[in-house]
């Protein structure tokens, strides 16, 4: 290891190797979790958690095969595929949604891409979002160097776009468009000059071979994403995931595994927000804890994410009061500059 990890205050590299993620991975708890406080409060104010909300805009009927996805059009569940939500339902939720003290608000359409006739109505939600005050963030699927500028145009603040898991596992989870698609879509976000929101899904029965290089092929962008989600996996009845490991929350890791998840995510990308998503609902507020003081400074907030289950405002509440942590002071988004 090298001495800045230890003292918390290297900059951010983009030269990480499996072998040196491996290694922070199988550190002593303790020394792992003192480094990842370390870098975090070398970068990142202490004790401030980043509230967002996130909607489905367009829910059901996904093509795409994603093994975890209740959305996904080959799913058997109870999801039915809708129509785009009208904006001003959108921005009603939105204005609800910061009111209830979130920052961002993330809007997510079960879609392999875009329509074009789609962009208006997805412009003016962009448009009418950032109008009240909040930061924008967008999940469409993969995008064309034109609608990434048409985003861009709009004023998005941040682009979703997982990879889901390491490149090794990632044709074990989804069939139906690659690894690369997913790094395409990511060129031609920053291209656009709009912030990247890139993470993925721990608990999928993965290997620990396979955080390893999730967390590398993140690590290793030109550019560290300035949003980090670290999903649990939720299964859910009729997804390919969900019945091979329903009744089973972490599937494979428990919350010592994911809180190392986490941390090797902060110490490899100390200057991005690092997000606790979907699967908050089956961890203790213990292992919620311990991985706030891994790193971890953002959440989605509410009772629902897109479909499923969520801690709720009131158990957040109850939570941050017995950590003395507090919602993050809003700041304006840095726009990242285009690429020529």
């Amino acid at each position: 290891m090298t001495n800045d990890l230890a003292n918390g205050g290297a900059e951010p590299r983009n030269d990480w190797t499996r072998d040196e993620i491996a290694a922070l991975f199988d550190l002593p708890f303790d020394d792992l979790m003192f480094r990842a406080m370390a870098t975090h409060r070398a970068h990142h104010r202490a004790g401030e958690v980043q509230m967002c909300t996130l909607l489905s805009i367009k829910t059901g009927g996904c093509p795409e095969d994603c093994g975890y996805c209740s959305q996904s059009a080959s799913a058997e569940t109870e999801v039915k595929a809708e129509k785009l939500m009208d904006v001003d339902a959108v921005l009603a939720s939105a204005a609800k949604a910061k009111e209830a003290g979130s920052q961002r608000f993330c809007m997510g359409a079960a879609w392999r891409n875009p329509k074009e006739r789609d962009m208006p109505k997805i412009v003016q939600m962009i448009e009418g979002v950032r109008g009240i005050g909040m930061e924008t963030c967008m999940t469409l699927g993969m995008l064309s160097a034109d609608q990434a500028r048409q985003l861009a145009d709009a004023g998005l603040d941040y682009y979703n776009h997982n990879i889901d898991t390491s490149p090794e596992n990632y044709g074990n989870i989804i069939t139906t468009r690659t690894f690369q698609d997913r790094l395409d879509t990511l060129d031609e976000v920053r291209k656009a000059g709009i912030n990247v929101c890139c993470g993925g899904i721990v608990g999928m029965g993965e290997t620990r071979e396979d955080r390893v290089g999730f967390i590398h092929a993140l690590a290793t962008l030109p550019r560290h994403p300035e949003s980090v989600p670290v999903n649990a996996l939720v299964p859910v009845k009729g997804t390919v995931l969900g019945d091979m490991l329903a009744g089973t929350p972490l599937a494979g890791i428990d919350e010592i595994e994911f809180v190392r998840t986490v941390a090797v995510a902060r110490i490899t990308m100390p200057q991005s927000m690092v997000r606790l998503s979907a699967g908050r609902e089956s961890m203790s507020d213990a292992g919620q804890a311990m991985a706030f003081m891994a790193g971890a400074n953002s959440i989605f907030t509410g009772d629902k994410l897109l479909t499923t289950a969520n801690a709720g405002d009131n158990r957040d509440a109850a939570l941050f009061a017995r950590l003395g942590v507090v919602p993050l002071a809003g700041e304006e988004p840095k726009r990242v500059m285009a690429n020529a």
